[in-house]
């Protein structure tokens, strides 16, 4: 477990503990890590869910289907992220979302009750966790609000545009690389891939982005932001 401790504190959830209680905080929230394998799920839409999980290592993968079977990607989630933070919240806790494990991945599984509760040694870290707990909820607000936001967007540039711009700002530099292939990007921002792949191309003849695989660059930063006006 300790070889995580890193990992584990960028987490918002462990934010402001100090490093001497890791290891009594994790006993005490009774977690365990699990390892998991590519393809392999976590759990599925529908299944009841008393647990958050925070990614050790690899890449899980969000998606939700529609009754007729067709898979929409909602996130990626690499080391120190979160998820069903926002299922175990809820009253009744059923998962709208299906999670997967996308390449083999080592997940940290906590039990809900466990960050709400104060155990019977009143461990001062428990107030710290639940504040943590409502910071992270407020980040996952916006997050689904940008995500509901690129989703309304119509137009296929102003698609790109404004996931490669958020993409950037997140990374700070007009150079980064994505986790998504050209088919999973598709995917995430509900499109064909088709005419993705063929609207990036006139971008980059146009100078305004340039890229070589999972790898991109800004070049003219305003102009890629004058699509979204």
């Amino acid at each position: 477990m300790e070889k995580y401790y890193p990992i584990i504190k960028k987490s918002v959830l462990f934010r402001n503990i100090k490093d001497m209680e890791f290891g009594h905080l994790l006993k005490c929230l009774d977690s365990k890590i699990r390892s998991l394998k590519a393809d392999e799920y976590i759990f599925f839409a529908g299944d009841e869910i008393n647990y958050i999980g925070i990614v050790l290592s690899g890449i899980v993968e969000i998606m939700k289907e529609n009754l007729a079977g067709n898979k929409h990607i909602v996130a990626f989630l690499e080391a120190s992220d979160m998820f069903a933070e926002g299922i175990v919240c809820t009253a009744k806790r059923i998962s709208p979302v299906t999670v997967r494990v996308k390449e083999d991945a080592e997940v940290l599984f906590i039990p809900y009750e466990r960050i709400t509760k104060s155990c019977g040694n009143s461990c001062s870290f428990h107030i710290s966790l639940i504040q943590n707990m409502m910071v992270v909820l407020g980040e996952k607000n916006v997050n689904l609000n940008r995500k509901l936001e690129l989703l309304t967007l119509k137009g296929m540039r102003e698609k790109l545009a404004s996931f490669l711009i958020n993409e950037s700002n997140e990374r700070g530099s007009n150079i980064f690389q994505i986790m998504l292939n050209r088919t999973e990007l598709a995917d995430y921002l509900n499109v064909s891939r088709t005419s993705m792949c063929r609207e990036l191309a006139r971008m980059k003849d146009e100078g305004l982005i340039d890229y070589y695989g999972r790898s991109f660059k800004i070049i003219n930063r305003q102009q890629l932001i004058e699509c979204l006006e």
